[in-house]
């Protein structure tokens, strides 16, 4: 059973990785941005969900609260980019989102006392002060009954980020062993795996001072020609 996960892993790991640079790469708003965009999420979907069954599998809770947190980033950040009303599926992503954060904090506490090398309580209490700060962002949102113009853009691209940092640090820290003996520990694989946060900082500092992101665009009005009937 470990075997086919971790192939459907692998493979989903890599068709992230390379679909999420495209679409940081490509103009935003276009086709291949969209295209690329939703090929990242169903790749980094899919890579947190076989992640967290293989993850409770080898009893790895560091890749366990790792899972939650991608999948709930993702998946809100995919919500975001679709320009729609908000509904129950924002909801339902809020509270696995308290959930994670609760079960990551109890995992830092529990690792507090029991260390874990897999998962040290700073690294938990780090992932669970993400999703704390999520969380916020959702209670606003849901509270405001909608998010458009720079929030939605904005809260569309830190969670896409910070979802597409989870797998590139894992991948180029994490994995070391499948990188030439004389790139491990260098400085070119860390500045790989922290490379989306200046990414996201530049995008949103672009977002903040665009004014091509201020408002969304409204429909236009269908115009409806007058009738030539005569009344009888």
């Amino acid at each position: 059973m470990r075997l086919p996960l971790l192939i459907v892993h692998i493979l989903a790991g890599t068709v992230g990785l390379l679909s999420g640079t495209f679409a940081i790469a490509v103009r935003k708003g276009s086709r291949l941005h969209r295209a690329s965009g939703n090929i990242f999420t169903i790749a980094m979907l899919t890579l947190a969900s076989s992640a967290l069954c293989l993850a409770i599998m080898k009893s790895q809770h560091g890749n366990i609260v790792g899972s939650i947190l991608t999948f709930y980033m993702i998946t809100t950040a995919w919500l975001a980019g679709r320009r729609r009303g908000l509904g129950r599926l924002d909801l339902a992503a809020l509270l696995v989102g308290a959930g994670g954060a609760a079960a990551i904090i109890t995992l830092g506490v529990w690792t507090l006392h029991h260390p874990d090398k897999n998962a040290p309580a700073a690294m938990c209490f780090f992932m669970a002060a993400v999703l704390l700060l999520a969380c916020g962002g959702d209670i606003r949102m849901l509270a405001r009954g909608s998010i458009s113009g720079r929030p939605r853009i904005t809260r569309h691209l830190w969670r896409m980020c910070f979802g597409l940092f989870i797998a590139t640090g894992s991948f180029f820290l994490g994995q070391q062993q499948v990188f030439p003996a004389y790139l491990r520990g260098s400085v070119v694989l860390t500045v790989l795996a922290v490379l989306p946060f200046p990414v996201m900082i530049y995008w949103l500092i672009r977002v903040r001072f665009s004014n091509a992101y201020k408002l969304e665009p409204k429909p236009m009005p269908i115009a409806v020609a007058p009738s030539t009937l005569t009344p009888i």
